[in-house]
């Protein structure tokens, strides 16, 4: 039985390195994730005045900025480069961060990232006080901001394309001149599970907080870890000129990266069991425990870790709003179940590195499946997978997308990837990792 021990989390080691970064003092991060997505967050932290020394044992010493990020004067020439590759995350945390430092910032990327939106985060910082100007496409990457810091107030923000936007805003309140309020609009909420991470990386680096919802003509303060249905209008989040915290902080397991060996567990001729995985983590794709038991899948929780058995799986319905980066894993998986497979309230997979929506359906039906793509999800229908065939699968420059297309090796297609070095961009031993589901694949035949 393959024992697979789980990355540190992509999204918990982002708001770490931000939180040690902006933090007044020495912080130690251990069990940081080592991967491009990472890199580049880092990078653009020590542009902005943090410092960072890797140690022998594996982690990181961070001295950060005590809430000052530092640009460059106002000439383009001279403002501070912030790259941030093809890192979404990296993008719209740290857009907000520099508007709330000092001085010109340059914010770049490559790919895809000049066409992924901005634009709703901008139009929450403007308010407060920071310039920002659009380099070639309005509303997305390269923009140039200039800065004197964020005043306090009010603004608002939709979450309906990226909740990363209001977890920009959340990392950078604590930097502002006086307390900030921040407003949720639009018609619905997607990614909530990722804001509460950024919540307990604000609670874990000592910054106060203050989440209200309304009740009546009243705000009430809630308990923001029990909170897991967020309707626009009816919170808002209230934040005080606070400093972060240094401390020693040790980032928790990827249950993202997990849920490829997960699934192969189900889908595959041999359990597979997941170790270092937290069951009460505040990540979203936790989901995936239960999407599987959902669509019949047995698992068990040991002192090993968490194993899941091959399993007859069966079609299902799924709301997929607050895990969206497990759809194409269950996307994957659905390819080998009984029934149809519905996945719903996902449009904004049209933004990412790739429009996963378009690209996990051709996945799908290169090994084999029936999909339809509708305007925010995908139906699939399995078929016949094509056994004992050479099939070339499209990365399509997406991380996600190339280890989710690993999972039908598990039916016996000779999977071919075109690019499948992308997955250093969240989990870069992933192949290395996967060769124990192909001994474990070939121990069965």
């Amino acid at each position: 039985m393959p024992i697979i021990t789980a990355p540190p989390s992509k999204s918990v080691s982002h708001r770490a390195v931000i939180a040690a970064s902006l933090a007044a003092g020495t912080s130690r991060l251990t069990g940081l994730l080592d991967s491009q997505d990472i890199s580049r967050t880092r990078d653009c932290m020590i542009a902005m005045g943090a410092a960072m020394h890797p140690q022998s044992d594996g982690s990181v010493v961070v001295s950060g900025t005590a809430g000052r990020p530092l640009g460059g004067e106002d000439e383009e020439e001279h403002s501070v480069a912030l790259d941030v590759g093809e890192s979404g995350t990296t993008c719209r945390l740290l857009v907000a961060v520099a508007a709330a430092g000092r001085g010109h910032f340059l914010v770049r990327g490559h790919g895809r990232m000049h066409d992924r939106p901005i634009g709703e985060l901008v139009n929450a910082l403007l308010p407060l006080g920071p310039e920002c100007l659009y380099l070639e496409k309005s509303g997305c990457p390269p923009l140039a901001v200039v800065t004197q810091g964020l005043a306090g107030g009010t603004t608002s923000i939709s979450l309906e394309d990226s909740s990363q936007y209001l977890s920009g805003l959340l990392l950078a309140a604590p930097m502002a001149a006086g307390p900030l309020t921040i407003e949720i609009t639009g018609k619905k909420t997607v990614s909530w599970p990722y804001v509460a991470i950024t919540l307990s990386a604000l609670a874990d680096f000592g910054v106060p907080f203050t989440v209200q919802t309304r009740q009546g003509d009243a705000w009430v303060e809630a308990d923001w870890r029990a909170i897991t249905d967020v309707v626009p209008g009816q919170i808002r989040f209230a934040m005080q000129p606070a400093r972060y915290r240094p401390r020693e902080y040790a980032v928790e397991a990827d249950w993202s990266s997990a849920s490829y060996f997960l699934a192969a567990g189900a889908v595959g001729p041999a359990p597979v069991t997941v170790a270092g995985l937290r069951q009460d983590s505040l990540q979203g794709d936790r989901a995936i425990r239960d999407i599987l038991a959902r669509m019949g899948a047995r698992i068990e929780e040991t002192a090993e870790g968490l194993t899941v058995f091959p399993s007859e799986l069966h079609g299902q319905e799924l709301d997929m709003g607050r895990c969206p980066d497990l759809v194409p894993t269950v996307a994957a998986a659905a390819c080998f179940a009984s029934g149809e497979t519905i996945i719903k309230n996902v449009a904004h997979l049209r933004l990412k590195e790739s429009d996963r929506i378009e690209a996990v359906a051709e996945n799908c039906t290169q090994a084999g499946a029936v999909v339809t793509t509708l305007p925010d999800g995908l139906r699939i229908k399995p078929k016949a997978l094509r056994t004992d065939q050479r099939v070339e699968f499209s990365a399509f420059d997406d991380h996600r997308l190339a280890m989710s297309a690993a999972i039908f090796e598990l039916a016996g297609i000779d999977v071919v990837i075109d690019n499948p070095g992308c997955v250093a961009k969240s989990f870069p031993t992933f192949w290395d990792k996967w060769e124990a589901i192909r001994e474990a694949m070939q121990d069965e035949e």
